[in-house]
């Protein structure tokens, strides 16, 4: 009963704008379009990406978040034209000389679709987006693109599991009460051979939110402000690092802003494995496999040494990718690695 009440409490703060209202996620160092839209068709292939988190597991209406996306270039012909683009044995196909013959893509449209469910509690957000960018040269080996998503999020709130809440509450209406609202996202991304910046926010649209009306009580979805970047480098001819930041903006948050650290190390084309800092929550563990050219899996483990760990077994997400039409036969990403 005491689990239940205390995620219950953290769902209404949630509501209520005094935390994030959007879920968490670890492995969007591999994904980062669930963040950004931006990255709408920044790869030469369709990304397909499945994920499924279970956060805070063995704690009664812990948060789970399940979610689709794909995006997709339009109009984009990257030639490559040096052996190092293609798997020679013995050969790394990432590494030094296919990022010294790195070239910046020439400018073209992308366009994405995302759905996300994300439930906590007697919550439950189901969120759909349609996404566009276009991408442009800056230089020689540097792009930027901009990009927006837009959609609706059914928002809804279950009577019957908030127990041991007043049931009698007019603000929370009767039965499952749900209410529709439009969402809109935007961002930028900034990426070279060595390089990536994003910038971008959520949730744009401040919007009041209430399960009935009879009663003048209400929360606010308030915007999620995500700025990153990250760096490539070589450790060897057959490994390749990634150190990358992520800062998380949500007004009214008791820790604001919040950042990640993280870092990725990829072997050739075959396996990644990474760690993440999460300021004042917990630490993180990815590891991964690309299975092909079309398939790879992903999966990490999250430790949090906040008050939640006497209670719950920690935090695990899944991650599984397609890369639909991949007419170069990448095994991984190009331009996000």
């Amino acid at each position: 009963m005491k689990k239940t009440f205390f995620i219950l409490g953290i769902t209404v703060m949630a509501i209520s704008g005094q935390a994030q209202q959007l879920p968490q996620y670890t492995q969007y160092v591999l994904n980062n379009y669930i963040l950004n839209p931006a990255l709408s068709g920044v790869e030469n292939y369709a990304d397909l990406k499945i994920s499924g988190r279970d956060q805070w597991v063995g704690l009664s209406g812990a948060p789970r978040t399940a979610y689709l996306t794909i995006h997709a270039p339009i109009g984009k012909k990257d030639y490559k034209t040096t052996t190092s683009s293609y798997s020679v044995p013995g050969e790394n196909p990432r590494g030094s000389s296919y990022w010294e013959n790195y070239t910046a893509s020439e400018p073209h449209h992308g366009v994405g679709m995302s759905i996300v469910n994300y439930r906590t509690g007697s919550f439950n957000r189901l969120t759909a987006n349609l996404s566009y960018a276009y991408h442009l040269g800056l230089s020689p080996v540097t792009n930027l693109s901009a990009g927006f998503a837009a959609g609706v999020s059914s928002i809804s709130f279950d009577k019957s599991k908030a127990t041991p809440v007043n049931p009698s509450d007019p603000a929370l209406g009767t039965g499952v009460n749900s209410r529709w609202k439009p969402d809109l996202s935007a961002g930028l991304w900034l990426y070279s051979s060595s390089y990536y910046l994003g910038l971008s926010a959520q949730q744009i649209l401040p919007q009041k939110l209430a399960f009935s009306d009879n009663t003048s009580d209400s929360g606010s979805l308030v915007p999620h402000i995500f700025a990153s970047g990250g760096y490539r480098f070589l450790l060897s001819e057959d490994i390749n690092a990634l150190p990358s930041v992520m800062f998380k903006y949500v007004p009214n948050s008791p820790t604001r802003p919040q950042f990640d650290l993280n870092v990725k190390l990829q072997y050739r084309e075959l396996l990644w494995g990474g760690a993440s800092y999460r300021f004042q929550n917990g630490f993180s563990g990815m590891l991964g496999v690309n299975v092909n050219n079309v398939f790879n899996v992903g999966y990490a483990y999250d430790f949090t040494h906040t008050g939640l760990n006497s209670a719950s077994n920690g935090t695990h997400e899944l991650i599984i990718g397609f890369l639909l039409g991949n007419r170069y036969s990448d095994a991984c990403p190009r331009n996000i690695w």
